[in-house]
């Protein structure tokens, strides 16, 4: 049977110096409550979303299915002028769709270039960037990119890790969140950075068995909260309803630590990367023992990595 979830805590007015103080350093999930963001939270109704960024064309996921899978890719990206796409996300049945009456739209920003460019609120969305105030946790070098997120009723995002540590800024509508530890990754059957498991509620335990034993925290975020996730930390996001949210990553290892590639705050630290490409070829050579012997050595392997490398200060 599932574990009960474990309630992510909730802090208010927060000021900078306890939050490095007091927070950071615990490496745990909290939502921060009555910080100062903007007139963003008052004002970004349909209407003025429409109007302030006007036609222009965004590139979005739409999905007949509320549980979008990156894995099999069960969506398509299509384009849409912002405004329209604004209100076609916040409708439940569409007069006009691509796939069926009831899909569901999702857009993260995104660069001008995908490839080299990161998202910028700044620079996608300079008129909506003017209502938001980021709270400032960390210095202004620090900062990687702060991505302008907008989502239909009842969309559920992939359970997935980043990392960088973030901040989930809840602008309008209500976000579900639901978060597992670093330490719960075995149990999560990942591929990549994303776990094959997509429903996290009602998980299909006969194909995925470990799952259970991952420790569930959760919350819910209202308009005006801000959920920091810290890096390696999975999550799962329901938007309970249509809503608009901004999340901003910024960097705490060494610049260089970081892939030069990544756009997206996901893609593996350099060493990272090394190490595993370092055990796959440690892997093929043992292939050329035989079964008995490969079994003994990957096991002595695993008792190595977990002497050397494995952390015994987990709270």
């Amino acid at each position: 049977r599932e574990r009960r979830a474990e309630a992510v805590r909730e802090l208010d007015g927060v000021t900078r110096e306890r939050f490095l103080r007091d927070i950071y350093p615990r490496r745990k999930p909290i939502v921060l409550t009555g910080l100062e963001l903007g007139t963003c939270t008052t004002k970004w109704t349909i209407d003025y979303l429409s109007q302030a960024e006007g036609p222009k064309e965004v590139k979005i996921h739409v999905s007949a299915v509320p549980q979008m899978d990156f894995l099999s890719k069960n969506f398509v990206y299509r384009t849409l002028p912002f405004d329209a796409f604004v209100r076609r996300a916040a409708e439940v049945k569409h007069k006009e769709y691509f796939l069926t009456e009831d899909e569901k739209y999702y857009l993260r920003s995104v660069g001008e270039d995908v490839r080299k460019d990161i998202a910028d609120i700044r620079k996608q969305f300079p008129i909506l960037a003017e209502d938001v105030h980021i709270p400032e946790y960390f210095e202004k070098e620090q900062f990687f990119s702060s991505v302008f997120r907008i989502s239909s009723a009842g969309l559920q995002l992939w359970t997935h890790y980043d990392v960088m540590d973030n901040f989930l800024i809840q602008v309008t509508g209500r976000k579900r969140v639901v978060l597992y530890s670093p330490r719960d990754a075995p149990y999560l059957y990942l591929s990549g950075t994303k776990s094959e498991v997509l429903d996290v509620d009602n998980p299909d335990m006969e194909k995925y068995p470990l799952f259970v034993k991952a420790k569930r925290y959760e919350c819910v975020l209202e308009a005006g909260d801000v959920l920091f996730i810290p890096a390696l930390w999975f999550h799962n996001v329901i938007s309970e309803e249509f809503g608009v949210a901004l999340n901003v990553f910024w960097k705490h290892l060494p610049a260089e630590s970081y892939d030069k590639t990544d756009t997206y705050g996901n893609k593996d630290p350099m060493a990272a990367s090394r190490a595993i490409q370092i055990l796959d070829r440690a892997l093929k050579t043992l292939e050329e023992l035989p079964e008995e012997y490969r079994d003994f050595y990957a096991r002595r392997m695993v008792l190595r990595i977990q002497e050397k490398a494995y952390r015994n200060d987990y709270g």
